[in-house]
């Protein structure tokens, strides 16, 4: 899980997505699900199984995690002093219940979307924000991942109280990543999706259904 980061910038596809002032970076249909390589994350047992459903507000990605790890993403160019806000409609249906999630041992969530910022010549060096749906913490918590501080987590929502609810949350990227790690960041580099759960070896089901960035 030290190499997440990493996992994260080296792989995408380059789009770019800084112009307007509402950017969606998924579409979730199988289309771009084919398109997008699933990759698991180093040491992990099992791949995160990722598959396209639709409501009545359109499309999600369903993501359930046996004792695995992987994750999907983009490089992605976004202006965040035009669209600093970033908006994610998500939902826990199987939570991960009793983990300590700010340990390596503990250190699963059943959604996360990372963004990052290219800060160095390797993807080590690299700085990100991970976005949590936690099962164990509460909203406005935050902490450095016990793998590298270059990551923090922070908790966006928490099945304390939703499970198993449609959430939407609203966070401004830009000024988390001067209050987290001190940067003052006018574009990022990076998004990516993933349910873990190998440091656990629990189960967990998820949805994510429109990831957007947005003026305010």
């Amino acid at each position: 899980m030290n190499i997440l980061i990493q996992f994260f910038i080296i792989w995408f596809s380059i789009i770019s997505l800084s112009l307007a002032s509402e950017v969606k970076v998924f579409k979730f249909t199988n289309e771009e699900l084919a398109e997008l390589e699933i990759r698991k994350v180093r040491g992990a047992d099992n791949k995160t199984i990722y598959s396209v459903g639709s409501n009545d507000n359109g499309n999600f990605l369903k993501a359930i995690a046996d004792n695995a790890a992987s994750g999907l993403g983009k490089e992605v160019k976004i202006d965040l002093n035009k669209t600093p806000f970033i908006n994610i409609t998500w939902k826990i249906e199987k939570d991960l219940v009793g983990i300590k999630e700010n340990t390596k041992k503990g250190h699963d969530f059943a959604a996360r979307v990372f963004v990052v910022k290219k800060t160095g010549a390797t993807p080590l060096s690299n700085r990100a924000i991970n976005y949590v749906f936690s099962s164990n913490s509460k909203v406005g918590l935050n902490w450095p991942s016990p793998y590298t501080k270059k990551s923090i987590d922070n908790v966006l929502a928490s099945t304390k109280s939703n499970l198993n609810e449609w959430v939407t949350v609203k966070a401004n990227v830009k000024e988390d990543f001067k209050r987290l790690h001190d940067l003052d960041v006018n574009e990022l580099d990076g998004l990516a999706i993933m349910s873990d759960t190998d440091n656990s070896k629990m189960k967990s089901i998820a949805y994510f259904q429109n990831i957007y960035f947005s003026s305010q």
